[in-house]
């Protein structure tokens, strides 16, 4: 009986013992400590070879190295697998003609961290060619800086190596050219700049050696091998630019002149290149139409005409060097007197006590010697001088200082007439060449530049050039640009500008100086009615010109009309038709044609959809014809999933696009043009399996009590189960609805938030639109969010007693808000939050330069004026002033080197809290804007946001940092015990 016993015993064992196993391995909640060695997509590494023939696609983990993925179209399970290192942008490219692909293999993670402890030194990657129809086989160049296919004729691999050790004044470095069917290699030395032209047939270089010896600019024709040196002499080549078709190209000669600050500028054209052209612009040899004091400056590419006939090219001031002045220099009893100073500080200083204290001493007095008397500088104050009339404020000037060294003035040499033109004067600061060269365009905001600053309100002066003669036509006057919709965008044939004033849509017509309004007649209107913020008349996008110039594509929020942009026979239509009718709305067009010059008409044309109120979304498909697109829109797909990324390759019918949902990974399916066949080729989360996720999302209709109709996105917790409730996040941006579909990969975003994590370990999200009432953006939350969670909880999902709201910035400022002025919700946590609106109306956006007013009045805060003209608005709405209501557990976050959110924003309502005692607790990360960038900081506030709400929402106790805070003295010992990465578990 006792063996029977001890078998069952042991049975029992193995048996239990196999449960548990198997256990195991169900899937479990993921935690933060999971997310380190998480494997993902990084979609913008996604690209088919030109030919269709392949693949590729990144696998990238969120601490470690990533993986190249390659696989055929026609086989996806044909894999070949590549390792290379840890890169957030890797560099991969096929040849033209698909049969060679070439990537970068990086320094790995571990690697990389080493480095920066010593400094970052010694870091190099690889370049990796591999033959595609040659088993994979695999050449590696060491030191890569950059690399390029030789465009359609892909013969040649350039390879720009960086520079090793030193080489003098040299600027170049090393360039292979590799022969990619013999494989044979050619070194040309000290390549400071380099480019094929489209079909790959030249290479021009630039060579800047040692001592400017040999320097010059080379062109190589690849078939023969031939080499000519176009141009050499004691400069420096830079900013090779070749034409679109190929045909020539265009570069600077910067010649140093040690009476000036900056070198002297040459423009150099190069064309006819079988027996090859040298057309030279020297601006110092043409006394009668270019001023001394200017030269032509390296800080624009320079440029050739569509016709070959003209160069562009910028234009700046010169600057004199500074001749040293006797009176300048200091006089010998002033050093004399010095020295004696600092002697008797030595003599007087009791620490010195050895001679070791002795040489500390006199070096310390050195140094200081060399601060204050080692240039002329050092005796100036560094301050800054801020003036009412500063048309930027000066923070703002700070930001664009470099910008503005580097500005410079559009000028032209006609080759034919010899003679130079200058196209831009002061009158405007902006231009841009239209298309085909005939025109540019000017706009300037000197006048408003102030009052555009001080309240947001936009406005420019329009001008046209003509680019033969140089001459330049006012068109508008003071142009009112509510949003970037209403600017002039030209037509492809550069003769025309679409552009929006009053409500409408006009055409401009330049030879003629005629403006034609296009939507007058039409039915509906093109103004973007759901604008909400303090501006009049702002507009919905225009989908783009025709390529004949003929027509161009308008969107009305719902439908998209092709409309002439002449009068005649031809007449508007809605080539869409359903999208008012249904409630679709069209809101984008697939380019599938890089290079296109306007839409193409006569083809097919794919535009993306979306479901206003089912969230659905999917690609829609417009047949072309001779006379435009055929109204009538087929639905392609049409789901309810987040489709997106209708791609197709350069030179063949293969696409692909992409489809997610809440609870389903972005996953890549190859397609056709009909998208008819629909075979997803890519394996997203590969160990998403391990773990659960949310069982799903469902809309919630509610009426703001304005009276707007909206919609919540409710994503529901893993594992629901119907009529169990569940402790719930409240997370809103302004309008977010739209985001039912959306995938929220696994990471440690910058602001703690990921709602997939959330959703994972047992919480519900409810994400609400909000819509705004203008001079009450605090108070519009309230009147959006809380019937949203009144009608969410209907649904039965929603735990009412354990309800938490989170926001970062603008969502960060309406959850401060909220919790003034209803005590519902358990805890709460805002991420950068404006908090005292009258205060921060006068702050500056550091990230910027400018000031906040004008963001206040007619951008995100949506107030009509300032605080003294509206003064119950901004204090009705500012969440320091009601804090004495405040109930809330709050987390803030909030960084002292915000630049968007000022951090007395966060110190004025944590100080406003504590004084009453409120439960508040503010995180701050020294060094950090506005979002966490550093991924130490990224995983703490992710973590601690979790455990936040863990507390308060499902009564996890004993965090001590909750419960009692961190004193100084124990914050190192308290950071150290909370550290994670992919290699600790």
């Amino acid at each position: 009986m006792r063996k029977i016993s001890i078998v069952l015993i042991c049975i029992a064992w193995i048996a239990s013992y196999a449960i548990a196993q198997n256990a195991s391995k169900e899937p479990r909640p993921i935690t933060w400590q999971d997310i380190p060695a998480w494997k993902s997509i990084n979609m913008g590494t996604v690209q088919l070879s030109p030919d269709g023939q392949w693949m590729t696609h990144v696998m990238s983990m969120v601490e470690g190295d990533s993986e190249l993925i390659l696989q055929k179209t026609g086989n996806p399970e044909d894999k070949k697998t590549f390792k290379i290192g840890s890169s957030n942008f890797p560099s991969v490219s096929f040849s033209e003609n698909g049969k060679w692909l070439a990537f970068k293999e990086y320094p790995t993670d571990k690697e990389r961290k080493a480095a920066a402890k010593s400094g970052g030194r010694g870091l190099k990657e690889k370049l990796i060619l591999v033959d595609l129809s040659n088993d994979y086989k695999q050449t590696s160049f060491e030191n890569v800086g950059s690399f390029n296919f030789n465009g359609k004729a892909s013969t040649h691999l350039a390879i720009n190596l960086n520079r090793e050790g030193s080489n003098g004044d040299a600027k170049g470095s090393d360039l292979v050219l590799l022969h990619l069917t013999s494989g044979k290699k050619q070194n040309i030395g000290n390549v400071s700049d380099f480019g094929f032209n489209k079909s790959g047939e030249f290479l021009a270089y630039a060579v800047d050696a040692a001592n400017q010896v040999g320097n010059g600019i080379y062109l190589l024709t690849l078939n023969s091998g031939k080499t000519e040196v176009l141009d050499s002499d004691a400069a420096t080549y830079r900013s090779i630019a070749w034409t679109e078709k190929g045909d020539a190209f265009a570069l600077l000669k910067m010649v140093k002149d040690k009476q000036y600050k900056q070198d002297h500028g040459k423009v150099l054209g190069v064309k006819n290149l079988n027996a090859p052209q040298l057309i030279v612009y020297d601006p110092q040899k043409d006394s009668v139409n270019f001023t001394k004091e200017s030269t032509i400056s390296p800080n624009r590419r320079p440029m050739w005409s569509d016709d070959l006939n003209r160069l562009f090219f910028g234009i700046h001031a010169l600057v004199p060097e500074k001749k040293e002045s006797k009176k300048e220099t200091e006089p010998v009893s002033n050093k004399d007197s010095l020295e004696k100073a600092q002697l008797q500080k030595i003599l007087a200083d009791t620490t010195v006590k050895s001679l070791d204290d002795l040489r500390k001493a006199i070096a310390k007095t050195s140094t200081t010697a060399e601060k204050t008397n080692g240039t002329n500088d050092a005796s100036k104050p560094d301050m800054t001088i801020w003036h009412w009339q500063d048309s930027r404020l000066q923070s703002r000037q700070q930001v664009l200082e470099n910008q503005d060294k580097m500005y410079n003035t559009y000028g032209m040499y006609d080759v034919g007439k010899k003679q130079f033109v200058s196209l831009q004067d002061s009158s405007f600061r902006e231009m841009t060449l239209l298309p085909k060269h005939r025109f540019g365009l000017g706009l300037d905001l000197q006048a408003y530049e102030l009052d555009i600053n001080l309240d947001g309100q936009n406005y420019r002066d329009i001008y046209t050039i003509d680019l033969q003669t140089g001459e330049k036509t006012l068109v508008f006057e003071k142009f009112y640009v509510p949003s970037p919709a209403s600017l002039p965008r030209p037509s492809p044939d550069g003769t025309k500008l679409l552009l929006a004033k009053d409500g409408h849509f006009h055409v401009y017509d330049i030879p003629s100086k005629q403006l034609r309004n296009l939507t007058e007649s039409l039915p509906v209107s093109f103004v973007d009615e759901s604008n909400d913020r303090n501006v009049t008349l702002p507009m919905y996008s225009a989908m783009g010109w025709s390529s004949d110039s003929r027509f161009v594509l308008l969107r009305d929020g719902w439908d998209i009309w092709q409309v002439p942009v002449l009068a005649g026979r031809e007449r508007a239509q809605n080539i869409t038709q359903n999208g008012r009718k249904e409630q679709i709305r069209y809101q984008s067009r697939y380019v599938l044609d890089s290079e296109e010059k306007g839409i193409d008409l006569s083809k097919a044309q794919y535009f993306g959809t979306y479901g206003e109120w089912t969230k659905k979304s999917g690609i829609a498909r417009i047949n072309g014809g001779k006379a435009g697109l055929t109204p009538g829109a087929t639905a392609l797909i049409w789901e309810d999933a987040n489709i997106n990324r209708y791609t197709k390759a350069k030179n063949a019918e293969v696409y692909y696009f992409t489809k997610e949902k809440l609870n389903e990974p972005t996953n890549v399916f190859l397609t056709d043009a009909t998208i008819g066949k629909r075979e997803q080729v890519t394996q997203n989360a590969p160990d998403a399996g391990k773990y659960v996720w949310s069982s799903g999302a469902q809309l919630v209709d509610y009426v703001s009590d304005k009276g707007d109709t909206l919609q919540a996105a409710l994503f529901l917790p893993a594992n629901y189960e119907a009529g169990k409730k569940y402790p719930t996040i409240i997370y809103y941006y302004e309008k977010l609805s739209q985001t039912l579909h959306n995938y929220s990969n696994p990471g440690f975003s910058g602001t703690g938030w990921n709602p997939a994590v959330y959703t994972s370990n047992g919480y519900a999200v409810l994400i609400p639109d909000i819509v705004y009432q203008l001079d009450d953006p605090g108070m519009s939350a309230v009147w959006c969010v809380l019937p949203a969670v009144k009608e969410a909880l209907k649904t039965g999902i929603i735990d009412e007693k354990n309800m938490g709201l989170h926001g970062h910035s603008w969502g960060g400022y309406q959850t401060s808000f909220l919790i003034t002025q209803t005590n519902q919700f358990k805890a709460a946590a805002a991420g950068a939050p404006l908090t005292n609106m009258i205060s921060m109306y006068d702050l500056i956006y550091w990230n910027t330069g400018g000031g906040n007013m004008a963001i206040f009045e007619s951008s995100q805060g949506r107030f009509r004026g300032g605080p003294w003209e509206n003064w119950d608005s901004y204090q009705r709405n500012s969440p320091v002033y009601h804090v004495k209501n405040v109930e809330t557990p709050l987390l803030m976050l909030h960084n002292d080197k915000d630049g968007a959110v000022d951090f007395t924003q966060g110190i004025e309502y944590y100080n406003a809290l504590r004084r009453l005692k409120k439960p508040v607790i503010m995180v701050q990360y020294k060094g950090e804007n506005h979002g966490l960038s550093k991924l130490e900081n990224r995983k703490d506030y992710s973590v601690r946001m979790l455990e936040f709400f863990d507390y308060h929402l499902k009564s996890k106790k004993d965090i001590d940092w909750i419960d009692s805070g961190v004193s100084k003295l124990s914050l190192d010992e308290h950071l150290s015990g909370r550290t994670f990465s992919a290699n600790s578990y």
